[in-house]
């Protein structure tokens, strides 16, 4: 069984002006995200500025997003490391706070051949209970997770159950699908391929775009299961220019501005990652205008 189906929202951690983490800002964007029918919180990933959290901080933020949650929804805490030490340690912390599933990003900048792919999984996965979600995102980590290499872990880990699938790579996809005879539980790590990948037997998405519209993603992914493809399709193709406008420039920099043009609050961005271009932020406000979530 997926640990969940259909919209999981890769959250933001908010920030106060002096940088530090705002949990009362968290807990009221978490429920925000659940009065939207969204089906996970995803916490601590990419989105969640977890490269610049501490670990005492990724800690917290987890543990947080269990408390505030309250079980109404699943939990998938971000576990992932360069340092296969520092994801084993970072993913018995998670467990220990009560997650339902760990994200664990492929090794990024020591650039792993499949071997040391496959060791470091192994390593994570018998180190917890867990059940984990690969994340393959090659344009930020510089490495691969072949089809032939994860339907190897999907067969020998038995807690090894998902896969973000974020190449933007629909024939690799389809062929990990095919190798793995589908009992790989497959999420779109790009929102702007969502019901493409559902077709060729993905369960849902981890995505950005929830952020800020979590009702749409949440119904795309829902119309699509009922059998209610022409929803599905409207929804996509309706959002794709907002999804463009929050990739304009590195995540998550697009979607907090958005967030805070909404008036969430959520805060600044943690060096080195700045503040939006004028000219982006510009086309960024006229999308979400467009998209009907700013007057």
């Amino acid at each position: 069984m997926a640990i969940f189906k259909g919209a999981g929202v890769a959250i933001v951690t908010p920030m106060k002006e002096n940088y530090e983490v705002n949990y009362d800002k968290l807990e009221e964007i978490i429920n925000r995200q659940i009065d939207g029918g969204t089906d996970a919180i995803v916490i601590a990933g990419t989105t969640g500025e977890s490269a610049t959290l501490t670990m005492e901080e990724h800690r917290d933020v987890i543990k947080a997003a269990v408390e505030f949650t309250k079980h109404r929804i699943p939990v998938v805490a971000g576990t992932g490391s360069n340092c296969t030490k520092t994801a084993i340690q970072l993913s018995q912390e998670a467990e220990e706070a009560g997650v339902d599933g760990l994200l664990i990003v492929t090794p990024y900048y020591n650039k792993a051949t499949q071997a040391g792919l496959i060791s470091h999984y192994s390593q994570i996965a018998d180190s917890t209970k867990c059940p984990i979600i690969m994340y393959n995102v090659p344009s930020r980590t510089g490495c691969n997770l072949l089809p032939e290499t994860v339907a190897e872990l999907v067969r020998t880990k038995e807690n090894i159950v998902g896969l973000k699938e974020a190449t933007g790579n629909l024939a690799q996809a389809s062929k990990t699908m095919n190798l793995t005879d589908g009992k790989i539980d497959m999420y779109s790590g790009e929102d702007g391929l969502v019901v493409p990948l559902l077709a060729i037997g993905a369960v849902g998405v981890i995505s950005v775009w929830s952020n800020v519209a979590p009702d749409k993603v949440h119904a795309m992914c829902d119309s699509f299961f009922k059998g209610d493809l022409e929803t599905a399709r409207k929804l996509q193709m309706e959002g794709l220019a907002l999804v463009d406008a929050l990739f304009s420039e590195v995540n998550p920099i697009p979607v907090k501005k958005a967030m805070n043009l909404m008036g969430m609050e959520v805060g600044p961005l943690r060096a080195p990652l700045g503040e939006m271009g004028e000219d982006n932020a510009k086309k960024l406000a006229e999308v979400m205008k467009a998209y009907g979530l700013l007057a």
